[in-house]
């Protein structure tokens, strides 16, 4: 993997590898934040807006060790599948006995983090992943239309925790076979009152892809836009110092 990216000139945006990015929610956060974004999925992602690789992500962060490219970025975020520890799948999915088998890449992702000796994250949604909680966010920490919590860890910095507002209601949709309205809608799925696209995009503010599963997967900007601005502040001050 010699000369895979080019060279970072002085002035240059730090650049920022999105391990598992999908189409790019935290991605483009991190863009807004003042990050180069560098994304990389095993799935083709014609939307994504950034640089992009369509690689085994664990295999392309090796290499870039091996290598040392790795020492072009400053920063690396990833998104590790764990679907066998979210609530949906230890919770309903479980009880109904439905789904199958799942992947857990949260311990060989940190593992290879750990190794490229950068800053990072692990971000996953709220269930039995493995990771330490050192921030949590939600949906109504920045005023948008859905809750979709998600923990973060944050591996050789830290930020702070924002505080919790209180939910202005429920999210939209049927449970238990009573409908129920609401000022949030819910990012996943595909029946049940779900949201149309239109509906999902202007939520999450993600405006770049009209793929509902694109969608349902991605975390919303504004999360990664506030942990890159801490994050940048911090090596600033750090420079100043």
């Amino acid at each position: 993997m010699t000369h895979l990216f080019p060279i970072r000139r002085r002035g240059d945006r730090p650049w920022l590898l999105d391990l598992f990015c999908c189409a790019g929610g935290a991605s483009r956060g991190y863009n807004w934040a003042g990050f180069k974004v560098v994304g990389v999925d095993i799935a083709p992602r014609p939307n994504y807006p950034f640089t992009f690789h369509q690689a085994d992500a664990l295999t392309f962060l090796a290499d870039l060790i091996a290598s040392g490219e790795i020492g072009r970025f400053s920063f690396v975020h990833s998104s590790p599948p764990c679907q066998a520890k979210c609530n949906l799948s230890v919770g309903t999915n479980a009880s109904r006995g439905w789904g199958g088998e799942h992947v857990d890449l949260v311990a060989p992702t940190r593992e290879l983090l750990e190794a490229s000796g950068l800053p990072y994250v692990i971000e996953q949604p709220n269930g039995r992943a493995d990771i330490r909680r050192d921030v949590w966010l939600c949906g109504e920490m920045f005023s948008l239309g859905v809750l979709r919590h998600r923990n973060f860890e944050l591996g050789g910095w830290s930020a702070p925790q924002l505080e919790h507002p209180k939910h202005l209601g429920r999210v939209r949709g049927w449970r238990h076979g009573e409908y129920h309205d609401g000022p949030y809608v819910a990012p996943y799925g595909n029946g049940g009152g779900k949201p149309s696209i239109p509906e999902l995009q202007k939520a999450m503010n993600i405006t770049w892809t009209d793929v509902r599963e694109e969608l349902t997967e991605a975390i919303p900007p504004a999360y990664s836009r506030y942990l890159g601005a801490c994050f940048l502040n911090q090596a600033r001050a750090r420079r100043a110092a």
